[in-house]
């Protein structure tokens, strides 16, 4: 990967002057039913609603008419401490529509900016999403409790703060298949129909998604305050988030450089993650990048079917900013302009300050190469690092788009393959147009592994372990998406949820989801459902 842009070429851009305003705090309206029952419990303990109040707008979420629980992530419940039949019960399914607020809750809707399809927005915020609180799981770990389509705030602009049911179960899909799938991400806790319609391009069934997350802070959180000039909200901001998600840079004798160096580290990581697995995020906004390294924000997402580096699901997309071949370079660009956000923390002159958070920058590419080339190796069956490696790898991308080979399939299928007998490979040529591209390629990839101390066994399991059987693909999401919403029939979402949850065991019960998409089920473009 190349080096991008260098951090001073973004300053003017994402400095952009904008006025400074006050948040408007919204009325609380109608009395809410504050109610809590030993069976309900949150044990709430909310660090970010004691930073100022310049950071959110303070506002209880908007009743709904009719909520009903469509599915509980119990699991999850269980793991955050949670009951799952108290939270199934009325009471509980009120308190995931926003009917009732849970003892020890303090509903907020946060403050952010960010670069839209590389366009300046000065104010965004939270339009629809009003975060309760924070848990403290079984794990140790805290976590934030949000709802995602609870009405309007102070950010809505032109919104109506509702969701639509479809985008809340794609959400629902796809972010507990990545989370399978061992990739960082935000979590699906339930979600509940309200029982009454939103507007988009049609009228649709509402619905509200209570979404987990290690926390809700941006890209955008930090530009938000750097735009303002508000450096005082900077240094609050970077110390909540050192405390909470990377306390070790405290003991730096830099601690905001250590903390940007720990986030490129580890955004560098995630991303290497999404291009091994396939996944094409659709939009990445620096308002979607989670400075804790968790995959957020699962409107336009897809998992690409035929490999093409060219790859562009979401609709809103048209110049291919964010296509699959294109998400490291973004990242890198995200950094960036975290990196110039954080410049009045980095030095005393900003000359100084620049040179430091350059040098965070620039290690990027070699951070999400080492992650990616790790990954990679993996995937091919290699467990030690050689020259050639990535040529190899690099070869065999090319075949596969030159042959519109499924991506996932590939892998998988490779993954059965042993290493002295080609006979074998009948199932996994069949992926190619013209199978002589993988047989070349096979004879080069049959010497490597001759260069490797393990038997086919133990490597074809390893392969497995990492190569999965099961992706969302977007045929199927479309599927059950399309039964629960026009017929309120969610089995197919259960089944396709039951295959995803164990995305790399063998179940040949549910091998046609592991088939890629006949050329009338193809999916060319995915929505963002706002």
């Amino acid at each position: 990967m190349r080096q991008r842009r260098p951090l001073e070429a973004v300053v003017a851009l994402a400095l952009s002057a904008c006025t400074m305003t006050k948040l408007q705090q919204t009325a609380p309206g109608p009395p809410m039913n504050v109610h809590e029952t030993p069976s309900v419990l949150f044990a709430f303990d909310n660090s970010y609603a004691r930073l100022p109040d310049r950071f959110f707008a303070r506002l209880n979420p908007s009743s709904v008419r009719a909520p009903r629980l469509v599915r509980l992530n119990g699991a999850l419940a269980l793991h955050l401490g949670l009951d799952p039949e108290a939270l199934s019960a009325p009471g509980g399914v009120e308190i995931l529509a926003g009917n009732r607020l849970p003892g020890g809750a303090e509903p907020l809707a946060m403050a952010y900016a960010g670069h839209q399809f590389g366009n300046w927005v000065p104010r965004l915020g939270d339009g629809r999403a009003i975060l309760l609180g924070e848990v403290i799981g079984k794990d140790g770990v805290r976590r934030d409790i949000q709802l995602k389509g609870a009405g309007l705030t102070p950010f809505s602009r032109m919104g109506d703060g509702r969701a639509a049911l479809g985008p809340v179960l794609r959400e629902y899909i796809v972010s507990e298949a990545m989370a399978a799938l061992g990739i960082p991400t935000t979590r699906a806790l339930a979600a509940v129909t309200t029982g009454e319609e939103v507007a988009r391009e049609q009228l649709l069934p509402g619905a509200v998604l209570t979404r987990v997350a290690q926390s809700h802070v941006r890209v955008g959180t930090f530009q938000f305050f750097a735009a303002r000039g508000d450096e005082e909200a900077l240094r609050l901001l970077a110390d909540h988030v050192i405390e909470r998600h990377y306390p070790e840079v405290a003991k730096s004798d830099q601690p905001y450089l250590a903390l940007l160096d720990a986030v490129v580290d580890t955004q560098a990581k995630l991303i290497a993650r999404w291009q091994l697995a396939g996944f094409i995020h659709g939009v990445m906004n620096t308002d979607n990048m989670l400075i804790a390294g968790e995959t957020i924000d699962y409107g336009p997402c897809a998992f690409m079917d035929f490999y093409d580096p060219k790859t562009v699901y979401s609709s809103i997309d048209r110049m291919g900013r964010y296509a699959y071949g294109n998400q490291p370079r973004i990242a890198q660009w995200n950094l960036a302009v975290l990196a110039q956000s954080l410049l009045p923390l980095l030095g005393d002159g900003k000359d100084a300050a620049v040179a430091r958070a350059q040098d965070a920058i620039d290690s990027f590419p070699g951070l999400y190469n080492a992650a990616y080339g790790e990954g990679m190796r993996a995937k091919l069956g290699l467990a030690q690092e050689r020259s050639g490696d990535t040529e190899l790898a690099e070869d065999l991308f090319t075949r596969m788009a030159d042959n519109r080979a499924d991506f996932t399939l590939t892998f998988r299928r490779l993954s059965d393959l042993p290493a002295k007998d080609p006979e074998t490979d009948t199932e996994i040529r069949k992926l190619f147009e013209d199978p002589a591209a993988f047989d070349d390629w096979a004879l080069r990839w049959r010497k490597r592994l001759t260069r490797e101390n393990i038997g086919d066994e133990k490597r074809q399991a390893a392969m497995r372990a990492v190569n999965p059987a099961f992706i969302p693909r977007n045929h199927l999401v479309e599927e059950a998406l399309k039964a629960a919403t026009a017929e309120e029939d969610f089995a197919p979402f259960d089944t396709l949820m039951t295959v995803l949850a164990s995305p790399f065991e063998d179940r040949p019960e549910f091998s046609r989801y592991a088939k890629p998409p006949r050329p009338e089920q193809v999916v060319q473009a995915t929505f963002c459902g706002t």
